[in-house]
C-alpha cells in the first residue's frame, strides 16, 4: 500500500514538473511576441477618414490638429475579479535569468509541496494504523476526505487564476500539482479499501477505481497534460489492481474500450501525440492478454475490432473526427494506430489456431485499413503493415501442414503441426484471393492520386509484395513444395497482370513516385514468371530460371528505361551465385556420372551465357555497378562450369574430392590461362573494370596452381605418379600446353600492360616447357614412375642435349620472325645449358659422354656466335670513293 501511493505520487508529480515547463515555454514565446508587436512600428497606411500628422508635433497645424490614430492591442489586460483592467504584465528581458530565489520561491517549493501533501496523506494513514488511532473504516473515510480537500483546492486555485493574470512564465502550475496530488490520494483511496481491508467487491472497486482514472482524465481538460498522463495510467493499471476468481472478458474490454475511447478523445481536443501513441501501446497489450485462452476469441475480436475503429475514428489524421492531415505526408501516428490493432488481429488468428470467426475478423480490419488509407494518406503507411501481418498469418498456416519446414537442429518447433480444429482451406482460399485482388488492384489505382512520391510506393510495394507472398504460402500448403503444374499457371497469370500494369505506367505522364512503382511493378513481373518455373520445374530448374529472369530484366531495362530493372538485374544474379554456393552440383545427388552433357552444363552454362548476354543489354545504356555485378556473375559462372565439368570428368562424378590429380591441376591451369587470354583481349574493347580484374585474378590462379600444384602437389618428381604412355601422356596436359598458353597470355599484354607482367609469365612459360622437356627424358628412362631409379650417364647426356637442341630452337624462331623476346630466351636456355655441362657433365660424366657433352656444347656456341654475326649482326663494307686517299 505505502510502496503504491508513493509512485503513484511520484509519477504524478514528474508528470506536473514536465506540463509546467511545456506551459513555461509557451508563455515565453508569447511574451516575446506581445512584445514583438508593440515594439513594431505603425502601419504605412490609414483606413479612411483617419488623418496622420505630417509634420513635427511641435508646428501649429498640429497643435490644432485632433488626429485619431488606431488604438493600440492590449493583449495582456485582463479583467481582474472587481472588474477593473488589471496592468498588463511586463516580459522579461530577452536573455534574462532567473534568479535561484525567483526558482525556489516560485517553483521548487509548489512541486515539493504537492509531492508532500501526498506523501503526508499517506503518512497519516500510516501513523494511525501503527498508533491504532483509528479503525480501518475512519481511515478510508479519511483518505477519501483528504483527496476531495485536495481535488477543492485545486479546482477553487485554478478558477481564482482564471480570474487574475496569467501567471509569469517561471511560475509552477498549483492547482494542476494540487490536483493530481488528489487524484493520486483518491485511487490510493480506493485501493486500499478493497486490497487492504475488503471493503469493496470487485465488481464496485474495479468501477470506482475506473471512475477515479477517467475522472483524471477529464479533469485534464483544465489542468493540462500531467493529470491526462496520471489518468491513463490509473485507468490501464485498474483491472491489473482488480482480480477475480472468474475474470470476466467481456467486462474487462468493454472497461478497456471505454478507457481507450476517453484517451483518444482527450488525446483528439488537446492534440496531444503522446497520449494517443501511450494509449494505443497500452490498449494494444491488453488485446493481447490472455488471448489464446479457450473461449475468449469474441471478447478478444471486441476488443480488436473496437479499438480498431475508435483509433479509425479519433487519431487518424483526416479521417472522421481526426485532426487535420496534411496532403500527401504519411503520419506516423495514424499508421501506426491502425497497424497496432490489425497486428492484434494477426495474433488472434495465430493463437486461435486459424479459426474461421478469427480469419473473418482478421479479414474485415485489412479490409477497413485499405479503405481508410485509401481516404486518408496519413494512414498509407498501415497498408505495409496489413500486408506484412497476411503473409505471417498464411505463412504460419502453410508452415503447419509441413513441419519440416521449421525443424531446427534440435527438433522440430513446439506447436507446429496441422491441427484438427485448423480453419478451413476453402475459408483461407478465399481470403487470400481477397486480399491478393485488394492489394493489387489497390496498388495500380492509387497511382497519380498523391501530390507525394512516398504513398503511390508504398501502395505499390503491398500490391506486388502481397500476391507473390500469399501465393508462395499457398503453394507450399496446398502443393507440399511439389511440381504443380495449376499453381504455375496462376503464377503466369499474375506476371501478366503485374507486365501490363508495368507497361500502363510507362506510358502514362509522369507523377510523383510513378517511376519506382513502375519498377515495383516490372520486378513483380519476373518475381511471378520465377515463381512459375518454380512450381512447373523440378531440380536446378530454379537456378536457371532465375538466371533467365536476370537476362529479361536487363533486356527489359533497354526498352523500359527503369533505372531499377538494371539493380534487379544484379540483384537476381547474386541470387543465383548464392544458389549456387549453397549446392554447388545443382541437382543434388542426381547429378549422375555423365561427362560433359550433366547438370553442370546446364545449371552453370546457360546462367552463364545469360549472364554474358545480359551484360551486353546492360552495357548500351552505360558502366554502372549492377552491370559490373552481372559481368563479375558471367565470368564466374564461366569459370566454375569449367571447373566443375573437369572436377567430374576426373573423379567420375565426385566434385567434392580433395585431392587432385596432375592431369585435373594441369587442365585447370590451361582453362585459367585461356581464359585469362580471352579477358585480356576483351578488356581492350569494353574497358571493363570487372573484366580486367577478372584477367588479373585468373593468371594469379594460375600462376599459384603453377608453383603449388604442377611443381609440388602434384610433380611427379616428388610423388609416386604413374605417367602413363610414352609421348602421349598427362606431362603434355600438365606442362606443355601451360607453357604454350602462358607464351600467348605473355604476347596478349606485352605493350598493354607493365613490361614486367608480360616477361613474368613469359619467364613462367620457359620455365613450363624445360621441365616438361625434362620430364619426358626422365620418362624414357623411368616409366612409369618417375621418382624412382638412378640417373645414367646417357640420360645426363640426354638432358644436356635437349636443352640445347630447345634453346637453338629457340634462336631459330627468334631469327625467322625477328622476336628479341625468343632470342633472350634461347641465349638463357644455352647459358643453364652451359652450366649443367662445366657442373654436372664434368663431375659425373664418364668416358665418351663427357667428350661429346663438351663437342656438342662447342660447336653449337661456335654456331651461334656465326649466326649472330651473319645473320643478326651483319655489317656491309662500303667500297671507298674514287678520289679518297684510301683509292
Amino acid at each position: 500500500m505505502e510502496f503504491l501511493a508513493l509512485v503513484i505520487a511520484i509519477v504524478a508529480f514528474i508528470f506536473a514538473r514536465k506540463a509546467n515547463l511545456r506551459a513555461r515555454e509557451l508563455q515565453a514565446q508569447l511574451s516575446l511576441l506581445q512584445a514583438t508587436l508593440q515594439a513594431s512600428p505603425p502601419a504605412p497606411t490609414q483606413p479612411a477618414g483617419i488623418e496622420t500628422p505630417s509634420r513635427a508635433p511641435d508646428t501649429a497645424a498640429s497643435a490644432g490638429a485632433t488626429a485619431v490614430s488606431p488604438p493600440a492591442p492590449e493583449p495582456a489586460e485582463r479583467p481582474s475579479a472587481t472588474g477593473i483592467a488589471a496592468a498588463p504584465q511586463q516580459p522579461a528581458p530577452a536573455g534574462a535569468r532567473i534568479g535561484l530565489e525567483e526558482r525556489l520561491g516560485t517553483r521548487w517549493v509548489v512541486w515539493i509541496g504537492g509531492l508532500t501533501l501526498a506523501l503526508g496523506g499517506l503518512f497519516l494513514v500510516k501513523y494511525s494504523i501503527e498508533a491504532g488511532l483509528l479503525g480501518p473504516a475512519v481511515r478510508v473515510l479519511f483518505g477519501g476526505l483528504f483527496a476531495l480537500a485536495l481535488l477543492v483546492a485545486g479546482e477553487f486555485a485554478r478558477r481564482r487564476d482564471a480570474r487574475a493574470a496569467i501567471a509569469p512564465p517561471t511560475m509552477a502550475n498549483i492547482p494542476a500539482i494540487l490536483t493530481a496530488a488528489g487524484t493520486a490520494v483518491a485511487f490510493a483511496t480506493v485501493y486500499a479499501a478493497y486490497a487492504l481491508y475488503s471493503f469493496l467487491a470487485p465488481p464496485l472497486a474495479f468501477v470506482l477505481l475506473g471512475a477515479v482514472a477517467l475522472g483524471t482524465l477529464a479533469a485534464a481538460l483544465l489542468h493540462g497534460p500531467a493529470l491526462a498522463g496520471l489518468g491513463v495510467i490509473g485507468a490501464f493499471v485498474t483491472p491489473v489492481l482488480v482480480s477475480s476468481g472468474q475474470p470476466d472478458y467481456w467486462a474487462l474490454y468493454v472497461y478497456v474500450t471505454v478507457v481507450t475511447a476517453a484517451a483518444f478523445g482527450l488525446a483528439r481536443l488537446r492534440l496531444w501525440r503522446w497520449l494517443a501513441v501511450a494509449t494505443i501501446v497500452l490498449s494494444g497489450a491488453w488485446m493481447l492478454f490472455d488471448i489464446a485462452r479457450p473461449g475468449t476469441l469474441a471478447p478478444h475480436a471486441f476488443a480488436a475490432i473496437a479499438g480498431f475503429a475508435l483509433a479509425a475514428a479519433l487519431v487518424v489524421a483526416g479521417f472522421l473526427f481526426g485532426p487535420p492531415a496534411e496532403a500527401g505526408r504519411i503520419e506516423p501516428v495514424s499508421s501506426g494506430s491502425l497497424a497496432a490493432f490489425v497486428l492484434g488481429g494477426m495474433a488472434l488468428v495465430l493463437a486461435n489456431d486459424h479459426a474461421d470467426a478469427a480469419m473473418i475478423v482478421f479479414a474485415l480490419l485489412v479490409a477497413a485499413t485499405l479503405a481508410i488509407a485509401w481516404r486518408a494518406e496519413a494512414a498509407a503507411g498501415a497498408v505495409g503493415a496489413a500486408a506484412l501481418a497476411a503473409f505471417v498469418v498464411f505463412a504460419e498456416w502453410a508452415i503447419r501442414a509441413n513441419p519440416d519446414l521449421a525443424v531446427v537442429p534440435g527438433g522440430p518447433l513446439p506447436g507446429i503441426g496441422p491441427r484438427a480444429d485448423d480453419g478451413t482451406i476453402t475459408t483461407h482460399l478465399v481470403t487470400a484471393t481477397g486480399f491478393a485482388v485488394a492489394f493489387g488492384a489497390a496498388g495500380f489505382l492509387a497511382q497519380g492520386r498523391s501530390i507525394a512520391a512516398l504513398v503511390p510506393v508504398v501502395w505499390a510495394a503491398a500490391g506486388t509484395f502481397t500476391p507473390l507472398a500469399l501465393l508462395v504460402a499457398l503453394y507450399a500448403r496446398i502443393a507440399h513444395l511439389d511440381r504443380s503444374i495449376p499453381f504455375a499457371v496462376i503464377a503466369i497469370a499474375l506476371a501478366a497482370a503485374f507486365g501490363a500494369i508495368t507497361e500502363t505506367l510507362t506510358r502514362r505522364a509522369a507523377r510523383p513516385g510513378q517511376t519506382i512503382a513502375a519498377a515495383l511493378f516490372a520486378t513483380g513481373t519476373l518475381a511471378a514468371l520465377a515463381l512459375a518455373f518454380t512450381f512447373a520445374l523440378e531440380k536446378g530448374w530454379l537456378t536457371i530460371a532465375l538466371a533467365l529472369m536476370s537476362l529479361g530484366a536487363a533486356w527489359v531495362s533497354l526498352k523500359r528505361p527503369i533505372p531499377f530493372l538494371r539493380a534487379l538485374a544484379a540483384i537476381l544474379a547474386g541470387i543465383v551465385v548464392l544458389r549456387a554456393g549453397y549446392e554447388p552440383r545443382i541437382a543434388g545427388n542426381d547429378l549422375g556420372t555423365t561427362p560433359i552433357f550433366n547438370w553442370l552444363l546446364l545449371g552453370y552454362g546457360i546462367p552463364a551465357a545469360s549472364f554474358w548476354l545480359g551484360s551486353h543489354f546492360l552495357r548500351r545504356r552505360g558502366d554502372d555497378a549492377p552491370l559490373r555485378g552481372v559481368e563479375a556473375a558471367a565470368i564466374l559462372f564461366t569459370v566454375l562450369l569449367v571447373f566443375t565439368e573437369i572436377r567430374h570428368f576426373i573423379n567420375g562424378g565426385n566434385i567434392y574430392r580433395i585431392a587432385s590429380s596432375l592431369v585435373e591441376t594441369g587442365l585447370h591451369v590451361c582453362t585459367a590461362l585461356a581464359m585469362a587470354i580471352g579477358l585480356e583481349r576483351l578488356r581492350l574493347r569494353t574497358d571493363s573494370i570487372i573484366h580486367n580484374a577478372a584477367a588479373l585474378l585468373l593468371t594469379l590462379f594460375a600462376g599459384l596452381a603453377i608453383v603449388f600444384g604442377l611443381f609440388f602437389f602434384a610433380n611427379p618428381l616428388l610423388w609416386r605418379i604413374a605417367i602413363a604412355g610414352l609421348l602421349v601422356n598427362p606431362l603434355i596436359l600438365g606442362y606443355a600446353m601451360p607453357a604454350i598458353l602462358a607464351l600467348l597470355l605473355s604476347y596478349a599484354v606485352a605493350g598493354h600492360r607493365r613490361a614486367a607482367y608480360a616477361n613474368a609469365i613469359a619467364g613462367t612459360a620457359l620455365v613450363l616447357a624445360l621441365t616438361y622437356i625434362s620430364l619426358q627424358i626422365r620418362r624414357f628412362y623411368h616409366a612409369p614412375y618417375l621418382n624412382s631409379g638412378v640417373t645414367t650417364d646417357a640420360e645426363q647426356y640426354a638432358y644436356s642435349v635437349a636443352w640445347l637442341a630447345f634453346g637453338v630452337a629457340l634462336l631459330a624462331v627468334g631469327l625467322m620472325w625477328s622476336s628479341q623476346r625468343a632470342r633472350l630466351a634461347s641465349a638463357l636456355v644455352i647459358a643453364i645449358t652451359i652450366l649443367k655441362v662445366f657442373l654436372v657433365d664434368m663431375a659425373n660424366l664418364t668416358g665418351a659422354y663427357r667428350a661429346f657433352s663438351f663437342i656438342g656444347l662447342g660447336l653449337v656456341l661456335v654456331a651461334i656466335g656465326w649466326l649472330y654475326q651473319r645473320i643478326l649482326f651483319s655489317q656491309t663494307k662500303t667500297p671507298p670513293a674514287s678520289d679518297s686517299p684510301a683509292a
